[in-house]
């Protein structure tokens, strides 16, 4: 749960971290029957595990995001003044916000190492 200062601060939370992986039984069975994570919700092209505040996101891996690659995924309560504000900060995003197919806004900003963050609204 986000507080009063937080949200007026548009602290990023994390909410997810997606591993993209080569065969999604595989994973899921993994994270499920080995290490004991509940499992929330299956499907081949998108499967999440119950991890306490944050969740554990498995997404096929491609061309682009090769098996075993990890990404995080934070949510701020306000998606277009981070992005503002994180721009005038010189923070590079290859995606502006963006509407999704599943209904969201997300963007995409590059960290310091060059990593892919997802960032999307609360």
């Amino acid at each position: 749960m986000i507080d009063s200062s937080e949200q007026e601060q548009n602290v990023p939370k994390l909410t997810y971290a997606i591993e993209f992986v080569a065969d999604m039984n595989r994973a899921v069975k993994f994270y499920r029957d080995v290490i004991g994570l509940p499992l929330k919700f299956e499907s081949p092209g998108w499967s999440e595990f119950a991890t306490g505040d944050a969740t554990l996101a498995l997404h096929p891996a491609s061309e682009k995001n090769p098996a075993g690659k990890v990404e995080l995924g934070f949510n701020v309560a306000d998606l277009q003044k981070f992005y503002e504000d994180m721009r005038a900060k010189g923070v590079k995003f290859p995606m502006p916000p963006t509407k999704q197919d599943f209904g969201g806004t997300l963007a995409q900003f590059e960290d310091s190492e060059g990593a892919h963050v997802s960032v999307g609204a609360s």
